[in-house]
């Protein structure tokens, strides 16, 4: 078994969450689309690729598992498809290679008001814990993700004249949802918060600024909006935050070590870990940790899903050790930094490398903790 420190999450291997979808199932994508997820074609589809990457993260050794987010189109389509009041617009960020090439995406935009009509994730929680014995993890995308990509221009403002009034409609369908889950049983649920993690760039700060936003405020916000999305959550429920700086097709949208958010994040955002990015020096050194309260977990994400290139155990041990200068060992774990697919396109690697990659974590897991 996978070494842990409970038999709760954070567990010493983790990962965040998406998976590269199998060729059959993306074909399904395209012949029933996106978020066709009605389509009793599609869903048998989805059902025997998720029992078939079940046992892959098993066979690995994993202790947490996902469904590999293959109900999804992206890590958040199915969230907003299944919500009341969102359409989609051009994001204000761009998506950017090691080249500087960019590449445009989409963001939400609250055109009515907001109300979840039926179960947003639960479903695939379901389906999950009844494939596996392993701990299930469902994952949602953070509340800033609905406001932050579009910025100023994130609703009607005949709906919402206010970012306070978006807030509290938005947060109110996150704690409906989180009731269903543990009423389900989920007893890990992650979010992740991309929106922070770019407000650690320089030049996304200046950006946010231009266009008339304090970032600093709107840090606040987002903690705030997840402060209360998981305020009534069952105190045995792990919730953990993955901050993350872009992943398409390899791709990122921020840089910037996470020195400008962490005292406020890390200090005020009421969940038991954080899944942080540190797979490149984009994300800076490891002495923001020391802002990590007692009683809050960290899990490292040391091994790249952009590359296919399999990191070292010998390195991965090194920058372990280097973390725990400004932090327990004993509240470390490791994963990937970021999914493998938070799109359907999924990165630029083969089925192999990611296996090889997941086996690595668990492992590198084994070699530092015992």
């Amino acid at each position: 078994m996978a070494a842990s420190r409970s038999s709760r999450p954070p567990f010493r291997a983790d990962h965040v969450g998406s998976l590269l979808r199998p060729s059959a199932l993306r074909e399904a994508f395209r012949q029933w689309g996106a978020e066709g997820d009605g389509h009793p074609g599609l869903r048998a589809a989805q059902d025997a690729a998720i029992q078939d990457v079940v046992a892959l993260q098993e066979s690995t050794g994993l202790e947490v598992v996902t469904d590999g987010e293959f109900r999804r189109s992206s890590y958040w389509g199915r969230f907003v498809a299944r919500c009341q009041g969102f359409s989609i617009k051009p994001a204000m960020f761009t998506f950017r290679d090691e080249a500087g090439q960019e590449t445009q995406f989409t963001g939400t935009y609250a055109s009515g008001k907001l109300a979840r009509t039926q179960p947003l994730a639960t479903d695939e929680f379901q389906f999950l814990r009844h494939v596996t014995k392993a701990t299930a993890k469902i994952t949602l995308p953070a509340p800033s993700t609905m406001h932050f990509y579009r910025c100023t221009d994130f609703a009607d403002r005949a709906v919402y004249p206010e970012r306070e009034a978006f807030f509290a409609d938005l947060t109110a369908i996150y704690r409906a949802e989180i009731e269903d889950l543990a009423c389900a049983g989920c007893r890990y649920l992650q979010l992740d918060e991309v929106a922070v993690a770019m407000l650690c760039d320089p030049a996304i700060r200046a950006q946010v600024s231009a266009a008339g936003q304090d970032p600093d405020l709107l840090i606040d916000a987002y903690v705030a909006a997840i402060n209360a999305a998981v305020a009534e959550a069952p105190a045995d429920m792990s919730i953990g935050v993955h901050m993350c700086r872009g992943n398409f097709r390899g791709r990122y949208l921020s840089a910037g070590g996470y020195d400008s958010v962490a005292e406020r994040f890390f200090q005020s955002t009421n969940v038991s870990h954080f899944l942080l990015e540190y797979d490149t020096a984009r994300a800076g050194d490891f002495q923001p940790l020391r802002f990590v309260p007692a009683g809050k977990g960290v899990v490292l994400g040391l091994i790249s899903t952009k590359t296919p290139q399999l990191e070292t155990i010998a390195d991965l041990q090194r920058r372990s050790d280097e973390a725990a200068k400004f932090i327990d060992l004993d509240r470390l774990g490791i994963s990937p930094q970021c999914g493998f697919a938070s799109t359907a396109a999924g990165n630029p690697l083969s089925q192999a490398d990611q296996r090889a990659k997941l086996r690595l974590v668990v492992t590198a897991a084994r070699a530092i903790w015992g």
